[in-house]
């Protein structure tokens, strides 16, 4: 059944999203590398440390897994949109799976542990952007949605859980352990890519020019088409809010511990609650509520992320702080997908990956201003009149945001405009004529992907 005559006031379930071979590839891949790439990130951390007895050399070590996307995640996802995005998520495996085979296998120096850890964290960009590019080629309509929604609980699953397993790992083994477990993961999820989803051709675009100059296309696309800057800026918006309880957690649960006691258990306490709420969110959201009143919810989930966090202004206990913050990871979970969906399914053939590269950039650069402004309030003020105040501005900032939110017609025409490929890229030049996806679904099985889902 295609998602044409799906009905529109059902969600589409799980047991749709995994009856399709490729879509099931793509996600097991999508766990192995989530779940490796956490676990290494505490074993590094470990390790490091262990290495150097140095806490600014460890950060330093876990920090360089977020510094490809400050310093080039635009022009590294727009290499993705060039080649097929099968073989760019292959490749970019086997290049990340030696690098952590040489750091676990070989006693190097601190500075090459951390020099190794940024090549590796190097393909990151490339490899989620085509992820990214190449899932509204496998799903279409609500699956696609639904598809998102589970992407993000996944993730913040396997950050709880791969934080855990790695720490746990490290401690009563060894960080090394950590690591070949992360290099097998790469292994094991390039495997699975490369055998059991279709080989597609990477879309033609005319005559390929300048690397700068194709990356600049993204920002041009995305902040010139109205559609999309309307999702671009309320996304950026809504994490200026939700991060900032984790930002400030280890000196909050300070705050909060009585006099002599351990802050460590309710800084675990706010840091895993945002990831909880957010997992319920996504689940609740995604399969319980029609596709219709899912962007409905839109405006309202909104005004809740940062709403849920105002009353911190009135100093609350340690589990009225985690409550509040799982709320407001909740409300963001109803937010996302849903606006993920909508963003990609308006972006033309070829432009995805870039696109990808752009929000991801984005919602980094919005997450670090957030905690560092914060940051730096919380050593002149109390903790819980910055967040308070900080989201009491969030909750007019998303009012604002909410009024000017376009209707739900111009977001179907801008879909149906992407479908027929009639998207104009600002200043970019014409592309050769491309023929929109084509739903495999009425075609027989592919013997590759299992079951034909494009």
């Amino acid at each position: 059944m295609s998602d044409e005559t799906h009905a529109p006031e059902r969600p589409a379930t799980f047991r749709e999203l995994f009856a399709i071979g490729e879509y099931r590839a793509v996600y097991l891949a999508l766990v192995l590398t989530w779940a490796g790439d956490y676990i290494a990130k505490a074993a590094v951390t470990m390790l490091v440390y262990q290495e150097s007895e140095s806490v600014a050399l460890s950060a330093t070590a876990f920090a360089t897994s977020y510094l490809p996307w400050l310093v080039g995640g635009p022009l590294l996802t727009a290499l993705a949109d060039r080649y097929p995005y099968r073989t760019v998520m292959v490749i970019c495996d086997l290049i990340r799976m030696p690098l952590f085979l040489v750091i676990a296998l070989v006693d190097l120096p601190v500075w090459a542990i951390i020099a190794l850890l940024f090549l590796s964290t190097l393909a990151t960009a490339p490899s989620q952007a085509a992820r990214s590019a190449m899932l509204p080629l496998i799903l279409q309509g609500d699956r696609l949605v639904v598809a998102l929604s589970l992407h993000g609980s996944t993730n913040q699953a396997a950050q709880v859980g791969g934080y855990v397993a790695g720490a746990s790992i490290a401690l009563y083994h060894s960080p090394q352990l950590a690591l070949l477990l992360n290099a097998a993961a790469f292994g094991l999820s390039a495997l699975v890519i490369w055998f059991r989803v279709r080989h597609r051709p990477a879309v033609a675009l005319g005559e390929r020019r300048h690397l700068l100059r194709e990356t600049g296309d993204g920002f041009r696309l995305v902040f010139g088409t109205p559609v999309l800057r309307a999702i671009a800026i309320l996304v950026f918006a809504a994490m200026l809010f939700s991060i900032v309880p984790e930002g400030l957690a280890a000196a909050w649960a300070s705050e909060l511990a009585d006099e002599g006691a351990n802050p460590e258990p309710i800084q675990g306490l706010i840091m895993a609650s945002s990831p909880i709420g957010f997992i319920l969110g996504g689940l609740a959201i995604g399969r319980g509520v029609r596709p219709s009143r899912r962007q409905a919810l839109i405006r309202p989930f909104a005004v809740l992320a940062p709403l849920a966090l105002v009353p911190a202004l009135l100093n609350p206990p340690a589990v009225v702080v985690a409550l509040l913050t799982a709320v407001s990871g909740f409300a963001v979970a109803g937010l996302m997908p849903v606006t993920n969906g909508l963003f990609v399914q308006a972006l033309p053939n070829g432009y995805r990956a870039r696109a990808f590269g752009v929000m991801n950039t984005g919602v980094q650069v919005m997450q670090g201003i957030a905690v560092l402004t914060t940051g730096m309030l919380a050593d002149r003020f109390p903790i819980p009149g910055v967040v308070g105040l900080w989201c009491a501005a969030g909750v007019l900032l998303m009012l604002v945001l909410a009024t000017r939110w376009p209707q739900p017609e111009r977001f179907e025409a801008a879909i149906a405009q992407a479908r027929e490929g009639q998207v104009v890229v600002p200043g970019a030049r014409p592309a050769h004529p491309v023929s929109p996806p084509v739903d495999d679904r009425s075609r027989p099985p592919s013997s590759e992907a299992g079951v034909g889902a494009v």
